[in-house]
């Protein structure tokens, strides 16, 4: 799962650099997440249920993400301190390593289509992912 999550965000930078789709603030927020879930991931090698609760609670943060910025925030002219703005600031990873985590276009400029699917619905398919995972892990454990 971890890898699984990682890849997801070497895929979203490979975009971004690649085939220049720069990200929004739900954007940045959404790999944050991913990040998360792969550190999580891996604590559930030593705590397998610990890890599969954190995955699983993360999992629920990407998809409320990913559904936010598909009904409200592409259509919203500004997503300027949004919440996803505030919270990807107060880390400082913005800072620190904008080629990974700088909001660099807004929401409704953002809105792109990868193979005809909205790219935020790709990512909302990788959270249910990591969370059919993570419960198939917790059911394994209980």
């Amino acid at each position: 799962m971890a890898v699984f999550a990682l890849a997801v965000v070497g895929a979203a930078l490979y975009t971004q650099h690649a085939w220049d789709m720069l990200p929004c603030p739900w954007c940045v927020l959404q790999r944050l997440i991913f990040l998360a879930i792969a550190a999580a991931a891996l604590l559930g090698m030593l705590w397998p249920l610990a890890g599969a609760a954190s995955v699983l609670a993360l999992g629920a943060c990407g998809v409320a993400a990913a559904l936010w910025q598909h009904f409200v925030a592409v259509s919203s002219e500004s997503c300027d301190l949004t919440l996803a703005d505030r919270i990807v600031a107060a880390t400082g990873l913005d800072g620190r390593f904008p080629e990974i985590f700088m909001a660099m276009t807004t929401c409704a400029d953002a809105a792109v289509d990868l193979a005809g699917v909205p790219y935020e619905l790709w990512s909302l398919a990788a959270f249910v992912l990591c969370m059919l995972g993570a419960g198939l892990a917790w059911r394994r454990r209980t």
